[in-house]
């Protein structure tokens, strides 16, 4: 009997200490409430870190916006105004030119897991780090990056081929996707991410550089845009999994690693996921009669990439960080067989 009620003592105390040890991470993400992503990742995965952690750290993601504007994600980290981010790199294309290579090597990779295997395995993650303390002078540690889906391009008329982008204004962050779109004749529009919807609506923009097919169908985009590009043409973003350098030092090895691990576990998965849904949610659309799924010809994309390529060397002039990211994913996706 002693012997029990000392173990039942000492789980409490273990539970206890264990329940005093608890993190909460307060991390803004670029996704939109209303996001798939944000649900999936909020319904699925964000119980699975306190799972990996014995509850000694939680993640509580909060919307795009919601506590500084998603360019000022950096700066916040470091500041401590936010513990970290979760955010579209292509945002920061304005802090540092490396950022623009990193967040979205346009017309590049195939598949998101080429790109996600680019930042674990690859040495992306050395690079955004670079790319990081550049801006923030270390206190931003970068935990992972990668992207979950190749974009879908809303648009409100027909884009069937390369040269129909030639006058189209299109929604756009700035940066390396600017310039593409802008050397393949259209004209780039920088306009807030939240901002889309009313821009499509109201004829401002012909068509956005928006998100994955299943996040524009949850927003409604296809009501106003209803000649969606599937499966996309442009974009691949990057995202960044960021923590202030600090609250990351504060962290034992296990939970650091628990961390690297159960974002590349959640980004892989989504991959799927999003892939899945983007699919059905495509042939459903196309078997209707108001929605018009636009697939390009090989041709036409072989025509963008090597409308962007041009565009990925000439951003790499601007910065000595840009031109060693854009080594760096040439000599992966050679290594890959992307190229020769």
């Amino acid at each position: 009997m002693k012997f029990t009620k000392i173990a039942l003592l000492t789980a409490s105390v273990s539970v206890i200490a264990s329940l005093a040890q608890a993190e909460t991470l307060n991390i803004q993400t670029s996704f939109n409430a209303g996001d798939f992503s944000t649900q999936y990742l909020t319904d699925t995965w964000l119980p699975k870190i306190k799972e990996m952690t014995d509850g000694r750290i939680e993640i509580i993601l909060t919307p795009n916006g919601s506590v500084v504007p998603a360019r000022e994600t950096p700066e916040a980290v470091a500041a401590g105004v936010l513990d970290g981010d979760f955010t579209s790199v292509n945002y920061f294309a304005g802090l540092e030119p490396a950022y623009a290579i990193m967040g979205d090597l346009i017309s590049g990779y195939d598949t998101p897991q080429q790109m996600l295997g680019f930042c674990k395995d690859g040495g992306g993650e050395a690079m955004m780090q670079k790319a990081a303390d550049s801006v923030t002078g270390g206190e931003v540690h970068v935990v992972a990056c990668g992207p979950y889906s190749r974009e879908a391009l809303p648009a409100r008329t027909p884009i069937r081929t390369f040269a129909d982008l030639a006058g189209k204004k299109i929604r756009s962050p700035e940066g390396l996707a600017a310039a593409v779109f802008q050397a393949a004749g259209a004209s780039p529009v920088s306009i807030p991410f939240s901002e889309v919807f009313g821009a499509l609506e109201k004829g401002i923009v012909d068509a956005a550089d928006a998100s994955a097919y299943v996040n524009n169908d949850a927003t409604g985009l296809h009501d106003v845009a209803p000649f969606p590009l599937y499966p996309g043409i442009h974009s691949m973003p990057s995202m960044q999994f960021t923590i202030n350098t600090e609250k990351w030092e504060s962290f034992s090895a296990e939970d650091q690693q628990a961390l690297h691990t159960w974002w590349y576990d959640a980004m892989s998965a989504m991959t799927v996921e999003v892939d899945k849904k983007d699919k059905e949610l495509a042939a459903r659309d196309n078997a209707g009669d108001k929605i018009e799924v636009i697939d390009w010809a090989q041709e036409d994309r072989d025509q963008l990439r090597e409308v962007a390529r041009k565009q990925w060397e000439a951003y790499a002039e601007k910065s000595d960080l840009a031109k060693e990211a854009l080594d760096a994913n040439i000599k992966y996706m050679t290594e890959i067989g992307l190229f020769k």
